[in-house]
Formats: structure tokens, sequence, C-alpha cells
């Protein structure tokens, strides 16, 4: 079954066109990537599955109902979390004040207080900075932040905005490390990225966007060995 389907999605800034018409699925479990160059609307496609962004046309389902007419807030409160990118932290809270803002849709004290445990245990850097204000935090560690206040949003999908942005190496192998953990434990993600060899070494399938178009898709072991991708996004 598919957690979420998109059919010609079409979103415009202004007289520009972002999205001419986008189609792709996620099934439940499933971590699937959307790569492609800057400009090419990936923030766009999240943006707008998120509800900050209002298409022109297209359909978007959502376990099965359609989702188009539900606000933002209200996305959240059925499961659709966003890590955005720029990670969006509260730089002046401290790291267990800003994951409990996650869970602020939440009301059940017990159930919060065993996530934000088990967000200690998926991010130990955290418990040892719990105290810290996050504003203080190496980007790296910000970005783990970003992840474990979605999470504690107990999402059923999880958006991913460019989670390796400007980080050191040694960082963007701990938070990829970090995704595939969380995807083997069953979360549905939705990863757009720009590291399109790590994007694609992670998921089972991708989608390539280029100035608002699929251009290809399939298995991310496919996508990995095509000609095109690797000329275009591996340097090859």
């Amino acid at each position: 079954m598919n957690l979420l389907e998109v059919e010609n999605l079409k979103v415009s800034y202004g007289g520009i066109q972002a999205l001419k018409g986008i189609s792709l699925s996620i099934a439940q479990g499933e971590l699937v990537t959307l790569i492609g160059s800057n400009g090419a609307g990936k923030t766009t496609t999240l943006k707008a599955l998120a509800g900050l962004l209002h298409p022109v046309s297209g359909k978007v389902h959502y376990q099965e109902k359609s989702l188009l007419p539900v606000l933002a807030h209200q996305r959240v409160m059925n499961g659709i979390a966003l890590v955005p990118e720029g990670r969006g932290i509260f730089a002046r809270l401290t790291v267990e004040e800003n994951l409990l803002m996650g869970a602020y849709i939440r009301h059940d004290k017990t159930g919060i207080a065993t996530d934000l445990a088990r967000q200690f245990e998926l991010f130990p850097r955290l418990a040892e900075r719990r105290a810290q204000l996050a504003g203080t935090l190496s980007g790296g560690e910000q970005q783990m932040v970003a992840m474990a206040r979605a999470l504690m949003s107990c999402p059923t999908l999880l958006m991913l905005d460019e989670p390796s942005m400007g980080l050191a190496p040694l960082m963007v192998e701990k938070i990829f490390e970090t995704i595939r953990n969380i995807s083997a434990q069953g979360m549905t993600i939705l990863l757009v990225e720009q590291n399109a060899k790590l994007a694609l070494e992670a998921a089972q399938r991708g989608y390539v966007l280029e100035s608002g178009t699929i251009t290809l898709s399939g298995a991310a072991g496919d996508l990995l060995g095509s000609d095109a991708v690797q000329r275009a996004y591996l340097g090859a």
C-alpha cells in the first residue's frame, strides 16, 4: 500500500512554474530519495507536501485521503513531519526544550518522556548536551536536534531536506547512519539530498528532478548505475 501518492503536482512562484506536473509515490516503510541540482524543485516539493506552499493543480493522497485541503499544522497531527533545509532550530532554547517543542501536538506525558529518552539513545551526543543552548551547537549537532525534534511528533512520514548540507564528512556519515537506522525501524522517509551517491545508497527507490520535472525514476541501485545519473550527479 502506498502511504503517499502525488499526481501531476504543479507549483508556481508568481509567474515561475517551479513544479511542472510531477508524480511520485512512497510505500509504507520505504525510504525514497529525490535528487537533483539546485533550483530543480526539490525543496518546493517538500514544502508543498508539508502544506507550506499551495499547489496550482494536481492531486496528493496521504493514507488514501486527499491531503490538499489539510492545513500545515493539521498535517503534522496526521503524521507528516518535515526537517527543513537549514534545520530551523530554536537557537535560544536548550536541546531538550527543542525536542519537547516537537511534541507540542501531544498530550501523553508518559509517552513524551519515553520518546525523549529514545531520541537521546538514538543521538547520544544530544544526551550529553541536553541542557546546552541549541544555537551553540555545531552544524551537525543542530541537524541531529532538528531530526530528533521531528521524530518527537511520532510521524508516519518523515521528510528530510538536505540533511548533509554544510556538514563535515565525518558528521555526514553519522547523519546518514542514523537515517538508515531510522529507516530500518520501519519509518517511511522521503529524503531530498544533493549528495546523490549517499542518498541512492541509503534509499530503496529514487526520483531525479530537473527543472521542475521528474526525468528518471526507479530502484536506487539502478539509478546509481545509470550513465545519465553518473554524468550529472556523480562526476563520472
